[in-house]
């Protein structure tokens, strides 16, 4: 799964740890999901979408080999 999260973190200013913090997770698990290394549970990526204010869809996206 792709997605837009290190884009929005730097667009508020925000550190890895920070955005962790929020989330309550560790801050090597937002580098493992901003790097692809790991896909969010749905819990946290709908709390990834409430803490940026956008809709889960414009945050996540499918790999393009995936149906």
């Amino acid at each position: 799964m792709n997605n837009h999260i290190r884009s929005l973190r730097a667009e508020r200013g925000w550190s890895q740890a920070e955005l962790a913090d929020m989330l309550d997770v560790s801050r090597q698990s937002v580098n493992a999901i901003e790097t692809g290394r790991y896909d969010p549970s749905l819990p946290l990526a709908f709390a990834i979408a409430r803490l940026f204010g956008q809709p889960i869809e414009s945050i996540f996206t499918p790999d393009p080999e995936t149906p």
